[in-house]
C-alpha cells in the first residue's frame, strides 16, 4: 500500500522534476550566453584599446615629424638669413671700394684741371706781356712819327728847295711804318692762333668735366656725392663763362686785324696819293704849299689811328684781366675742392666704422630674434605634446 502511493506520488511529482529540469537547463543555456556575450565584450574592449595605441603611436610619430619639421624650418630660416647679411656686407664692401675709387678718380681729375688752369694762367701772361711790347712799340712809333713831323716842318721851313727829298724820306718813313703794321699784324695773328688753341684746350676741358659728371651721376651711393656734384656743376658754369670770355677775346682780336687791314690800306693810298704829288711836284714847282698840308694831314690821320689802335689795346688788357681775374676763380674753386676731398677722406672711416657697428648691432639683433623665434616654437611643441598627453590618457 505504502508502495503504491510512493509510486503515485513520483508519478504526480515526476512533471514537476521534469519541469524543474527544463528550467535549470533554461538557466545553464543563458548562463552560458552571457559568458559568450561577456567574452565578446572583452574582446571589443581589447580590439578597441589596440586601436587606441595604435592611434597614440601614430599621434607620437606625426608630433615627433611636426617637431622635426619645425626644427628643420628653423635652421633652413636661420641659414637663409645668414646669407642674405653674408650678401649684404658684401655689397656694402663693394660700394665702399668703388667710394674710394671714385674720390681718387676725382683727386686726379681735380689735379688735373689745377694744372690746366695754371698752364692758362701762363697763357695769359704771355699774352699780356706780347701785349705790353705790342703798347710799347706803337708808343715809340707815335714818337718817331711826331720826331719825324717836326723835322719834316723844320726842313720845309729851312730848306724850300729841299721838297723832293722830303717827300721821298716820307715815302721811305711809310713803307717802314707799313712794315711795321705788317710785322704788328702777324703778331695779332699768333694771339688769334694762340687764343684758338685755348678754346679747343677749354672745350676739351668740358667734355672732361662732362663726363666726370655722367661718371657722378652713374655712382652717386652718398649724399655727400651731392656737393661735390654741385661744386662741379659750378666749375662748369665758370668755365662756360671763361669760354664765352675767350669767344670775346678772339672777336677782339678778329676786329683788331681787320682795323690793322684798314690802316694798312689808308697807308697805301697814302703812299699812292704822295706818289702822286711827287708826280705833280716833277712836273710843276709851284705845289709846296699844298703838299705840305697834305703832309700833315696824312701824318694826323695816322696819329688817329694809332690812338685808337691803342685804345683798343688797353680794351684787351683789360679783357685779359679780366680773364684772369676769372682763372683766379677757377683756381680758389679748385683749392676748395681739393680740401673737400680731403675732408671726405678724412671723415670716410669713421662713416665705415660706424656704418660697420650698425651691422653689427642688425646682426645682433637678428640673432636674437632667431632666438626668440626658437623658444616660442619650442614651448609651442611642448605645450601641444602636454595637450596630446591629457587628451590621450
Amino acid at each position: 500500500m505504502l508502495l503504491h502511493l510512493l509510486l503515485l506520488l513520483l508519478l504526480l511529482l515526476l512533471p514537476l522534476l521534469l519541469l524543474l529540469l527544463l528550467l535549470l537547463l533554461l538557466l545553464l543555456l543563458l548562463l552560458l550566453l552571457l559568458l559568450l556575450l561577456l567574452l565578446l565584450l572583452l574582446l571589443l574592449l581589447l580590439l578597441l584599446l589596440l586601436l587606441l595605441l595604435l592611434l597614440l603611436l601614430l599621434l607620437l610619430l606625426l608630433l615627433l615629424l611636426l617637431h622635426l619639421l619645425l626644427l628643420l624650418i628653423i635652421i633652413i630660416i636661420i641659414i637663409i638669413i645668414i646669407i642674405i647679411i653674408i650678401i649684404i656686407i658684401i655689397i656694402i664692401i663693394i660700394i665702399i671700394i668703388l667710394l674710394l675709387l671714385l674720390l681718387q678718380l676725382l683727386l686726379l681729375l681735380l689735379l688735373l684741371l689745377q694744372l690746366l688752369l695754371l698752364l692758362l694762367l701762363l697763357l695769359l701772361l704771355m699774352l699780356l706781356l706780347l701785349l705790353l711790347l705790342l703798347l710799347l712799340l706803337l708808343l715809340l712809333l707815335l714818337l718817331l712819327l711826331l720826331l719825324l713831323l717836326l723835322l719834316l716842318l723844320l726842313l720845309l721851313l729851312l730848306l724850300q728847295q729841299l721838297l723832293l727829298l722830303l717827300l721821298l724820306l716820307l715815302l721811305q718813313l711809310l713803307l717802314l711804318l707799313l712794315l711795321l703794321l705788317l710785322l704788328l699784324l702777324l703778331l695779332l695773328l699768333l694771339l688769334l692762333q694762340l687764343l684758338l688753341l685755348l678754346l679747343l684746350l677749354l672745350l676739351l676741358l668740358l667734355l672732361l668735366l662732362l663726363l666726370l659728371l655722367l661718371l657722378l651721376l652713374l655712382l652717386l651711393l652718398l649724399l655727400l656725392l651731392l656737393l661735390l656734384l654741385l661744386l662741379l656743376l659750378l666749375l662748369l658754369l665758370l668755365l662756360l663763362l671763361l669760354l664765352v670770355l675767350l669767344v670775346l677775346l678772339v672777336l677782339l682780336v678778329l676786329l683788331l686785324v681787320l682795323l690793322l687791314l684798314l690802316l694798312i690800306l689808308l697807308l697805301l693810298l697814302l703812299l699812292l696819293l704822295l706818289l702822286l704829288l711827287l708826280l705833280l711836284l716833277l712836273l710843276q714847282q709851284q705845289l709846296l704849299l699844298l703838299l705840305l698840308l697834305l703832309l700833315l694831314l696824312m701824318l694826323l690821320l695816322l696819329l688817329l689811328l694809332l690812338l685808337i689802335l691803342l685804345l683798343l689795346l688797353l680794351l684787351l688788357l683789360l679783357l685779359l684781366l679780366l680773364l684772369l681775374l676769372v682763372l683766379l676763380l677757377l683756381l680758389l674753386l679748385l683749392q676748395l675742392l681739393l680740401l673737400l676731398h680731403q675732408l671726405l677722406i678724412l671723415l670716410l672711416p669713421q662713416m665705415l666704422l660706424l656704418l660697420l657697428l650698425l651691422l653689427l648691432l642688425l646682426q645682433l639683433l637678428l640673432l636674437l630674434q632667431q632666438l626668440l623665434l626658437l623658444l616660442f616654437l619650442v614651448v609651442l611643441v611642448l605645450l601641444l605634446q602636454c595637450y596630446c598627453y591629457y587628451y590621450i590618457f
